[in-house]
């Protein structure tokens, strides 16, 4: 089988909840609007307070749903991560299923399923989370993933799986076999944090492996330290050897550096409730239309209007067929 996207990250399962007030957010000992790493034990003692309230379970971590995304709108995608051998994780497999059709997710036995509880203010959709990335970090291989690296027309990966330990390892195996077996080789900075904490580590694979690479504002500032993003943009594809440079400017749209052609791509506009994995839902549109080669103008219009459908929901992954359908329309 020939895949459009394959795709290799770190597997989170989500869990989404929105209060109506702060107040239990206080008396956990959180702090409003910030990330907090946690152990196992944790998650689980502040989630058994939060699951009274309604708790919205999804497959998460940026590469995966990017590779959601892409199956949600028709493509034939594959997911590679670890989860635990647990209830969750065999939540995460059904769900990667539902998007995709299949997955290539290791189970540990030795792990809990990493996961994110995102405790969304209703007043302003401000996000507190506590993370537990538990055997997300530790995958060990390919497996039979190996086979989808040398058959897909795309191989898409994300910076936090760059960031060190046995993932970086198996991610570094999995872009040096794609781009071997002619695959266009896609990387997402996925957080200004990436950039920032392995700069150099992240050149270094740009010049080596990647072809496509998304990028907000601020990684483009940062990576080529300039401060005009199109300067950024220019630069990072010049001295990468870049074919694609996507760099991604909130609410004034997006650009896209194809070779010599600069395209810029408004924004498709819609009422904001959570903007959490707009960038997720962006690629995933963007590496839809690569895959079938489209153009950069028109890959970036879909990616637009499939981040609007993001933007304008809970949760990082549009499922609504129609919704996704009326884009591909739009675009088409």
């Amino acid at each position: 089988m020939t895949w459009d996207v394959a795709g290799l990250g770190n597997a989170i399962m989500d869990a989404l909840v929105v209060l109506d007030d702060d107040s239990l957010i206080g008396e956990l000992g959180l702090t409003r609007g910030t990330m907090h790493p946690v152990d196992h034990d944790r998650w689980q003692e502040v989630y058994e307070r939060i699951r009274l309230h309604k708790v919205t379970f999804a497959s998460g971590g940026s590469c995966a749903n990017t590779i959601a995304t892409v199956g949600h709108l028709g493509g034939k995608a594959l997911y590679r991560g670890q989860v635990g051998d647990d209830q969750m994780g065999h939540m995460y497999a059904s769900l990667i299923e539902q998007a995709c059709g299949q997955h290539s997710l290791a189970f540990s036995k030795e792990a809990t399923t990493g996961k994110c509880l995102s405790i969304i203010s209703k007043a302003d959709a401000e996000r507190t989370m506590l993370t537990d990335l538990g055997a997300s970090i530790h995958l060990p291989g390919l497996g039979d993933f190996t086979e989808a690296l040398n058959t897909t027309k795309v191989a898409h990966f994300t910076g936090y799986t760059l960031l060190g330990g046995p993932m970086k390892e198996t991610v570094l195996s999995a872009m040096g076999l794609a781009k071997q077996a002619g695959a266009i080789v896609s990387l997402d900075a996925a957080d200004p944090f990436v950039v920032h904490e392995i700069r150099d580590t992240f050149w270094s694979v740009l010049k080596e492996f990647a072809d496509v690479v998304f990028l907000n504002e601020e990684e483009a500032r940062s990576l080529a330290q300039l401060d005009d993003p199109e300067a950024a943009c220019r630069a990072i594809a010049a001295q990468a050897g870049l074919a694609t440079t996507v760099v991604k400017l909130g609410s004034k749209g997006s650009m896209v550096l194809h070779g010599d052609e600069l395209v810029r791509v408004p924004i498709f506009k819609v009422e904001a409730v959570d903007t959490t994995g707009a960038g997720d839902a962006y690629a995933g549109g963007y590496l839809y239309g690569l895959s079938r080669g489209w153009s950069p103008t028109h890959c970036g219009a879909l990616a637009t209007r499939v981040a609007a459908l993001t933007v304008a929901q809970i949760g990082a992954v549009v499922k609504d067929r129609k919704a996704l359908d009326a884009a591909l329309a739009q675009v088409g």
